[in-house]
């Protein structure tokens, strides 16, 4: 396949990178900063350089036209204020959605987060984070594509383990980052993953038969 990943600087985007490339898929990794192209060429990827705040949607349709599926894995990042979560992690993802919807690139999964069902209402900046994401998966459940949302656990940098709990909703826990991008991978390879949203941290079910 030929993947789309926004965000594909961050932790969990370049680990999926590498496994999709061993795999034999072909990454186009969305980067905000060419500072970090080389990095992605040293992944395997082919980065193109996107903005999602800024760019114009001519050129967020060139990024993605042609793809098979797009990966979601884009955020404001720690230390980024209130403001940049809903341009970033709302508006980024919504502008990326309709993208997809005007090329015809139709699997889009989201890397979002525990806590977005009910999300807090309160001026906290990890509460506007959290409404952010819970708008981002409610446009992409609404917009018609063949979606899979996956919403991690409190992530760490451990190794992968292979293991994982997936259901609509789990215990709160941790997750790796690598286990993550190895659900992703699943994700995109398995059609019955499309239409579903599940929360997901470690666990000692094999990331294929928890998805089963």
């Amino acid at each position: 396949m030929d993947i789309v990943i926004a965000g594909a600087h961050g932790q969990i985007a370049r680990h999926l990178t590498r496994l999709l490339v061993t795999e034999g898929h072909t990454v186009r990794g969305l980067i905000r900063n060419p500072d970090h192209a080389d990095d992605l060429i040293a992944d395997g990827a082919r980065p193109v350089v996107s903005d999602l705040e800024t760019s114009s949607d001519a050129e967020l349709d060139q990024a993605v036209e042609g793809a098979d599926a797009i990966v979601f894995a884009a955020g404001a990042g720690p230390g980024s204020g209130a403001e940049r979560k809903e341009t970033v992690d709302h508006q980024g993802a919504v502008r990326l959605i309709d993208a997809a919807r005007r090329t015809g690139v139709d699997r889009y999964v989201m890397v979002s987060a525990m806590g977005t069902d009910d999300p807090p209402q309160d001026d906290e900046v990890f509460s506007v984070y959290l409404r952010a994401k819970a708008a981002a998966d409610r446009a992409l459940a609404e917009s018609g594509l063949a979606h899979t949302i996956v919403r991690p656990g409190r992530l760490t940098d451990d190794d992968p383990s292979g293991a994982v709990t997936i259901a609509r909703h789990v215990p709160r826990g941790e997750v790796s980052r690598a286990d993550v991008a190895a659900v992703i991978v699943a994700v995109l390879a398995d059609p019955a993953t499309v239409g579903q949203t599940f929360e997901v941290v470690g666990g000692d079910t094999p990331i294929s038969e928890a998805l089963g």
